[in-house]
């Protein structure tokens, strides 16, 4: 195998920093923009041809969906970082190594997580308090999109061994084709063939499947440095314990985080199925407007790893500096549109002008306090990629989680418990978990540098 990386990877180790960081992140935004059509055209599908209660299954699944996805993204941020670090420092034997064992580990993890996943949707629904009259379409919408949902847990691994090295490109374009599959299937089977949620369900799984099968053969088909080879399947455990010595904080912080979401879920699951589905609308619509930050944190996340394999750690915190600048501004402008056309947004989901007023007051209300929420991802991804998870997975579970959940028992039992007071939860957390982060990251650099 060669040992210098062919021209579909990227060194971040050497450049100017700021164009390096935007010619990575930019495809990886794109390409979330792109995975996230996969959920927001089930509920732009649902939401004008089934109607408001199909409308509110759906939103009601995201957070037991992302319970069980970001468990695996956190593994595959483990994988990303050493990956990342083997490639900066140009080990390209432990490189091969890592890549066949992170594969390997994910075909099992896959068959683990379908099989779990699938016999707890009722269970889990009913924990969150569903109501009645969205609970059948909801247990229809997960266990379909839990039976495949190895397609996606596929590419993510994939995509993520791609990021590693630098090549964010072709993930794009996998993700370009199946989005576009999926909005076809999703109007065919609903519109000509009348199946409903579960039609959407469907057009999802089928996507991610495509997804999965390009990135695999991609993967097996490369001559670079990064190639995955079938007869050479394994499992390195020394390199899986730094999978998830890094992984497994990541994991743990996001699933826990997403539990969580499932008590916000049940707080507004009180107000009805209208407001209900203003918060779908309005989570939809965040997740589109976080894109640029996460994608942000996992280009810190990449840079970081490289730079600090081949032991350019002053670039590294130059890197950590702009990425951040960038990831401001980037999301101040998105989050200026949000705010004028907001309605004109929610009317992509609904015509119900009750969902849509709801809709309208979550985004105007949270949508500018996303500005703390950018220093926290890309702080956290940073330091996930010099190897640190276990900081930024306790302050992040402090934040998102305890902080939260706090502020929500007080504002529903207390003082005012309204959709507009449950929704700023999100906002509270962010702003505590800033205040953690950054204090975080400056001593960690003063101990650092004590001990240079």
């Amino acid at each position: 195998m060669s040992t210098k990386a062919k021209t579909t990877s990227r060194d971040l180790t050497e450049g100017n920093i700021a164009k390096q960081v935007l010619l990575f992140s930019l495809p990886l935004m794109l390409g979330n923009v792109f995975q996230m059509l996969y959920n927001t055209v089930d509920s732009i599908v649902v939401g004008n041809f089934v109607g408001t209660q199909a409308l509110a299954a759906v939103g009601s699944t995201t957070m037991i969906v992302n319970l069980f996805v970001f468990f695996f993204n956190g593994f595959s941020i483990g994988a990303s970082v050493v990956v990342g670090n083997l490639f900066g420092s140009r080990n390209m034997k432990k490189l091969h190594d890592a890549i066949e064992t992170v594969l390997t580990s994910s075909f099992i993890l896959c068959v683990i997580f379908t099989i779990i996943s699938v016999l707890g949707v009722r269970p889990m629904l009913r924990f969150m308090s569903t109501p009645e009259d969205v609970f059948p379409e909801a247990v229809t919408y997960l266990r379909i999109y839990f039976a495949g949902i190895s397609g996606l847990l596929i590419y993510n691994i994939g995509s993520g061994i791609l990021r590693s090295v630098g090549d964010t490109t072709r993930p794009l374009y996998f993700l370009i084709l199946t989005s576009v599959l999926n909005i076809i299937l999703d109007l065919v089977f609903v519109i000509v063939f009348r199946l409903g949620i579960a039609g959407v369900a469907l057009a999802t799984i089928i996507a991610q499947f495509i997804s999965a099968a390009l990135i695999l053969l991609l993967l097996t088909g490369t001559q670079d440095v990064y190639r995955f080879t079938w007869s050479d399947m394994k499992v390195d455990f020394d390199i899986l314990k730094r999978v998830f010595a890094v992984g497994l904080p990541a994991a743990v912080q996001q699933v826990i985080t997403a539990f969580s979401n499932i008590f916000v879920q049940s707080y507004i699951n009180y107000f009805g199925s209208g407001v209900m589905a203003g918060w779908s609308c309005y989570n939809k619509i965040d997740m589109f407007i976080m894109l640029p930050m996460q994608s942000m944190a996992m280009a810190a996340t990449t840079f970081v790893s490289q730079n600090i394999g081949a032991g350019k750690l002053k670039r590294a915190d130059e890197g950590t500096r702009t990425t951040i600048i960038l990831t401001e501004v980037i999301t101040f402008v998105v989050a200026c549109l949000i705010w004028l056309f907001a309605a004109p947004a929610l009317h992509l989901f609904t015509q119900d002008e009750a969902v849509i007023q709801f809709g309208v007051t979550f985004l105007r209300t949270n949508v500018f306090f996303l500005m703390f929420n950018c220093v926290n991802h890309v702080l956290a991804g940073a330091m996930r990629g010099s190897g640190d998870s276990k900081g930024p997975m306790v302050i992040m579970l402090t934040g998102f989680v305890a902080i939260r959940q706090i502020y929500l028992y007080i504002m529903a039992h207390f003082i005012s418990n309204t959709p507009a007071a449950i929704g700023f939860g999100y906002p509270v957390g962010w702003m505590m978990t800033f205040v953690m982060m950054v204090s975080y990251f400056f001593w960690k650099r003063r101990k650092q540098n004590a001990n240079a």
